[in-house]
């Protein structure tokens, strides 16, 4: 019965996108369409900016060629020298994806397009109608965080804020993971919202997939296990989007599982205690 009910809802959410695209294509089909254009232009403008600015060496080499030579040592020692260096960076990070993605859509939505930011799923309404799918990928995610915590490209990578072992949670992690869930939500925002809402007047349903490219995309240079997860999630992710119309569970599914890697990747390296349940967790995997 689960099975059946999700392939009506499957064929639903499809034929309603395609049927939304077509009566947009009919309206406009000897215009120009510039909001997909826009789309696109943004979107570029945005992964180029976040890709560049995210490295506090770019901002650093910035800084000495417009001759602010003083704010330009100052942040390098932040950046490397300083007691706190290993928390500033990540909070850097953080937070120049979470201006780049968050300002330049929402430019573009409500001063450009002069729509509504619920119409790119910011709105809570029919956030829980995905729930079940939801619940399905945590439970499938769980063991294989666990088993791939043990690998030595895992632990290289996460957290972003290395705990050190002995060091206290409170406040630095709980802060670094505020910055990091934030993060997220400009993320889902950027991708299953002013991409995949943008375009799917004009692409309808394979708006998923168009989305899913440049979401793939920003996870180059992590471990590969990842990288192709991540095309599996931007399809189910985007999915969940279209049928909801909102970003709010692909956010959920974000923290939960960063949350369980993180928190992983901690019990791993000892910063928790001991990894004695997690080996034996491992080996029942």
């Amino acid at each position: 019965m689960f099975t059946r009910k999700s392939l009506s809802v499957f064929i639903t959410t499809f034929l309603r996108s395609e049927a939304y695209s077509y009566k947009a294509l009919h309206r406009n089909l000897r215009s120009f369409d510039y909001k997909v254009a826009l789309v696109c232009i943004a979107t570029a403008l945005v992964l180029t900016g976040s890709y560049y600015f995210s490295d506090y060496r770019y901002l650093v080499s910035l800084l000495q060629g417009l001759g602010l030579t003083d704010w330009a040592k100052q942040f390098r020692h932040a950046m490397t020298l300083h007691a706190d260096a290993g928390f500033y960076q990540p909070i850097y990070w953080a937070s120049v994806i979470i201006i780049c993605y968050l300002a330049l859509p929402a430019i573009c939505i409500k001063w450009v397009f002069r729509e509504k930011f619920s119409d790119y799923g910011v709105a809570f309404k029919g956030s829980l109608k995905c729930y079940r799918l939801y619940l399905l990928m945590l439970v499938i995610m769980a063991p294989l965080v666990i088993y791939f915590s043990a690998t030595e490209s895992f632990l290289k990578m996460y957290p972003f804020y290395n705990v050190q072992p002995g060091e206290s949670l409170f406040p630095k992690f709980f802060i670094w993971e505020s910055f990091y869930f934030l993060q997220f939500f400009a993320l889902e925002f950027l991708f299953r919202g002013f991409i995949l809402h943008g375009t799917k007047h004009r692409f309808g349903f394979y708006a998923i997939f168009f989305m899913t490219v440049p979401y793939c995309m920003i996870h180059f240079g992590k471990p590969m296990p990842e990288t192709i997860a991540a095309i599996i999630a931007g399809v189910i992710l985007g999915y969940m989007s279209l049928k909801s119309r909102n970003i709010w569970l692909g956010v959920f599914v974000h923290c939960s599982v960063a949350l369980m890697m993180d928190v992983a990747a901690l019990f791993r390296k000892g910063a928790l205690g001991s990894e004695t349940v997690w080996s034996n967790l491992s080996n029942l995997s």
